[in-house]
């Protein structure tokens, strides 16, 4: 009789232990996401709203945009807060020593400046996306431009990027692929560069530039061929073995004061809901769904 009492006293124990074990654990797993095999940042909830500073590359403004509003609609006491300039000129800033939470940049050597200078850990860099560059002309094209040759037409007006800006350089590349390339070979590289008429800060004012019609022809991404400006420039498809793929890479500022919510707006972009939003843009995801 002793012995039963004993045994049904040490059940009725486990039962209560085992209760009282099972909120924590699912706890646990609710505050748990697991993006491509790895555990996203768990955040402590907010007691009062925050404003998340984010620094990224132009050619990032539309789908940056969407994704900071689809973050903040799932934290919705943390506001998004963006910078959007050229990398190089976001490199520069962060060096100075202007406050910022999480850096994008559009190529490696923008964001191995800000490594350089002690603002980010170099290990903790990751890329999120990759991009292709495309040649454009205006819409009503009034030097009929119909092929990549074309744009060693003598006389054309050829707007780039400067090489500090990273489209700027990617589009010396291709310049310098094309040089080595039989079909083109060095004549055409010096042609082109012969037909620059102005190099600008940004992407997006080389776009710019064409819309309005103050060039025949530039280079920008082809992510920056949205539905708005596709209905004002046509394009010119570079081929795959000319062509360069941009690198974006994307880190948290190691003096931010929200070092846990920029790590989770960084495991945002990484996500597949955030790959998703960089894919309908026209980025190259890194994290396939």
């Amino acid at each position: 009789m002793k012995t039963k009492t004993i045994s049904t006293l040490m059940g009725v124990l486990f039962f209560l232990a085992a209760c009282a074990i099972q909120p924590a654990a699912n706890t646990l797993v609710a505050a748990t996401e697991l993006v491509e095999s790895k555990t996203m940042t768990v955040t402590a909830p907010l007691e009062k709203p925050i404003t998340l500073r984010v620094m990224a590359a132009v050619s990032l403004t539309e789908s940056f945009t969407e994704i900071g509003k689809a973050f903040e609609a799932k934290n919705p006491k943390v506001r998004v807060e963006f910078n959007f300039a050229g990398s190089q000129q976001l490199a520069q800033q962060l060096s100075g020593g202007a406050p910022g939470d999480v850096f994008a940049s559009a190529n490696q050597k923008q964001m191995n400046v800000v490594i350089n200078e002690g603002r980010i850990d170099e290990e903790s860099q990751q890329t999120f996306a990759q991009n292709r560059l495309v040649i454009i002309y205006p819409k009503d094209n009034p030097r009929k431009l119909s092929e990549l040759i074309d744009l060693s037409t003598p006389g054309l007006k050829v707007i780039l990027a400067a090489k500090e800006v990273p489209v700027g350089q990617y589009s010396l590349e291709f310049l310098d692929k094309a040089a080595q390339d039989p079909t083109y070979g060095p004549t055409f590289k010096e042609a082109v560069m012969k037909n620059i008429v102005s190099y600008e800060d940004t992407v997006k004012a080389v776009l710019t530039k064409i819309v309005l019609g103050e060039g025949d022809a530039g280079i920008v991404y082809s992510s920056d061929i949205t539905p708005t400006a596709a209905e004002k420039v046509m394009k010119i498809d570079i081929p795959d073995e000319l062509n360069v793929t941009a690198t974006y890479p994307i880190a948290v500022v190691k003096d931010s004061p929200n070092i846990e919510w920029a790590q989770a707006f960084v495991d945002y972009v990484l996500s597949g809901q955030g790959q998703d939003i960089l894919t309908k843009f026209g980025f190259i995801p890194v994290n396939q769904p």
